[in-house]
C-alpha cells in the first residue's frame, strides 16, 4: 500500500506537534485551502456537518462550549492523533480558533507537551488566538490529568 503524503508544515494552519505530527486545523467558514485535502477529518460543530469526500467524524461541541461527551471526545482526539502518524488529519470547527484550538492543544498534550503548556504551545504554532474560553483552557489542563 502507498503510504499517504502528509501535510506541508508550511501550508497554511498547520500544527507540527513534537513528535512530528502534523496536524491541520481551519475554520469550515473559509474555503477549502488549496492543495492537499485531510484523508481523516473531525468537525467539531454543535449539529452534523455535510458530508465530506473523505472519512470524516462529527464530535458534537456547540460552538464556545466543550465537548457534549467528554469521554468520547477522549476517545476521538486518541484515535486522531494515532492516525495522524500517517494520515493527513484536519480538525474543523466554524472559526477555526476556539474549538479547534482546544482540540490541537488536546493533542498537543497527548504527543507529550505539559498540559499546562499546551494553551501556549498551540498559540505559538497554530494560532495565537487559539482557545477562546476559560473553561475551554481549563478543559486542556485537566485533559492530561
Amino acid at each position: 500500500m502507498a503510504r499517504t503524503e502528509l501535510w506541508d508544515p508550511a501550508d497554511t494552519g498547520v500544527l507540527g506537534l513534537p513528535s512530528g505530527r502534523l496536524v491541520r486545523g481551519r475554520g469550515l467558514s473559509r474555503p477549502l485551502p488549496a492543495g492537499r485535502v485531510p484523508t481523516y477529518a473531525v468537525y467539531l460543530l454543535g449539529k452534523e456537518p455535510p458530508e465530506v469526500p473523505w472519512a470524516a467524524r462529527w464530535l458534537r461541541w456547540p460552538d464556545f462550549r466543550l465537548p457534549a461527551d467528554r469521554a468520547e471526545a477522549a476517545e476521538v482526539l486518541r484515535d486522531a492523533w494515532h492516525r495522524a502518524a500517517a494520515d493527513r488529519v484536519e480538525f474543523a470547527c466554524a472559526g477555526g480558533r476556539g474549538r479547534t484550538g482546544t482540540a490541537l492543544a488536546c493533542l498537543a498534550v497527548l504527543d507529550g507537551v505539559p498540559a499546562d503548556e499546551a494553551v501556549a504551545y498551540v498559540r505559538a504554532h497554530y494560532d495565537r488566538h487559539a482557545v477562546e474560553t476559560p473553561w475551554q483552557r481549563r478543559y486542556v489542563r485537566r485533559f492530561g490529568s
